[in-house]
């Protein structure tokens, strides 16, 4: 494959070519950025420490896939009204509301957990209302983006955030464990402190996280429409979407695989937290990776690398026999993660107007982790009943196949390549 002659970040390049002010001299994207890292790092835990308190609770691989795949529910309920919303309402106030709402939900499992009055239903209720709260907030965070950094740095800031949540996923999965082996109402205490600092953190930035409007909004219904039908006809932006579907539909239940492997091996509470946190190593390592490759490389190469590269990496797990080799593979596993999705988030946010960002993001989101819901329970079953070897060889199944497509797509990458850099 030849790469063409422009290099691909002329998709972020303006008319305007004054100087540009550093990233790291640029307070609201740094106040941003490390408020989100916070949170971030509590979120890993719960995300951690959501499933082992299910399996402690139950001791079923399925009811903890099932409960866990009804906090998945709310993607496919609010995505794209979300979406449409986000671009109608104040993104800062949308940001602070929703992490506001999460910690008090966060403190209610804690509470429930000192009191010995946790149910099943508790659990499925904040987590589906703070998954719902999370999905307004990312949206908003994410179009909120380019209002805070200049357009030719948006893949910079983009590859910073990476790393920013990667740190997050080292930590964040390396504490859950341990706090959870002091008490299991700490890991919820613990991430409603970091969404309450969110919440702080917000209030320094000045930047507004939208343009004006030009026009006042129609039906919402007119507004989720007109998102979906861009889209859907824009070719690259469609294609991203889709690809991201197949790659994260097998993968979806992941951390439920890695708890029960971690069983089956009599991991300790510190080798689980290992295990989890290397995974948010192997991501610091793509995210400080995927800027140069993708200047080295462009997109064509980098979408069709990344499939394969993903897919192979999955297999890792199928030689992972012992607590250090479930780290190892989770680790490598995890490299290839950042570098796709920094490149894809990158061209999609250059591309995408601001007046239909969160629109776009809505669709776009709903489209490649929709599955979400489906997949958790699936894998939990399949873990339930063939155990955590044959649930790997047969989620590598669409994988590989995936892959074998994206081959049959490279004329078309290598248009859109073309198109982006002329």
């Amino acid at each position: 494959m030849s790469t063409v002659s422009q290099p691909p970040e002329n998709i972020f390049l303006t008319g305007n070519r004054k100087p540009l002010r550093p990233l790291w001299r640029n307070a609201g994207f740094l106040t941003l950025i490390g408020g989100q890292g916070i949170s971030l790092t509590g979120t890993q835990v719960t995300q951690v420490t959501l499933p082992l308190l299910l399996l402690a609770l139950t001791n079923s691989p399925a009811i903890a896939g099932l409960v866990t795949s009804i906090g998945s529910l709310s993607l496919l309920l609010f995505c794209l009204p979300a979406g449409a919303l986000v671009d109608r309402w104040d993104r800062k106030k949308v940001m602070i509301i929703c992490d506001t709402l999460s910690t008090l939900g966060l403190v209610s499992l804690a509470v429930a957990l000192l009191l010995n009055q946790l149910t099943l239903i508790h659990i499925a209720i904040v987590a589906f209302c703070n998954e719902s709260l999370g999905i307004f907030f990312s949206l908003a965070n994410t179009s909120a983006l380019p209002a805070v950094v200049d357009k030719r740095q948006i893949h910079q800031a983009l590859s910073i955030n990476e790393v920013i949540t990667s740190s997050a996923g080292t930590l964040g999965p390396a504490l859950g464990p341990v706090l959870f082996s002091l008490g299991r109402a700490i890991p919820f205490m613990a991430d409603a402190a970091s969404t309450a600092l969110s919440v702080c953190s917000l209030f320094f930035i000045r930047v507004q996280f939208q343009q004006e409007r030009e026009s006042p909004p129609g039906a919402l219904w007119h507004d989720i429409k007109e998102g979906i039908h861009w889209l859907w006809h824009h070719k690259l932006i469609r294609f991203l979407a889709l690809l991201t579907f197949g790659l994260m539909a097998p993968c979806s239940g992941y951390l439920l695989i890695i708890d029960v492997m971690a069983q089956q091996m009599h991991a300790s509470d510190a080798e689980l937290g290992m295990i989890l946190a290397s995974g948010g190593i192997g991501s610091m390592v793509g995210a400080l990776l995927a800027g140069p490759l993708y200047r080295a490389f462009g997109l064509t190469r980098m979408i069709v690398g990344s499939v394969w590269v993903w897919a192979l990496s999955w297999l890792l797990f199928a030689f992972a026999h012992n607590p250090f080799m479930l780290g190892v593979a989770n680790s490598l596993g995890f490299v290839i993660v950042p570098i796709y999705m920094v490149q894809q988030l990158s061209i999609r946010t250059a591309l995408t107007p601001d007046h239909l960002r969160g629109r776009i993001n809505a669709v776009f989101r709903l489209i490649a982790f929709g599955s979400q819901p489906i997949g958790l329970a699936v894998n939990g079953l399949m873990l339930q009943y063939t155990g955590p070897y044959a649930t790997i060889a047969l989620l590598f199944i669409p994988q590989i196949i995936l892959a074998i497509c994206v081959l049959f797509q490279i004329k078309f990458l290598r248009q859109m390549e073309t198109s982006i850099a002329a």
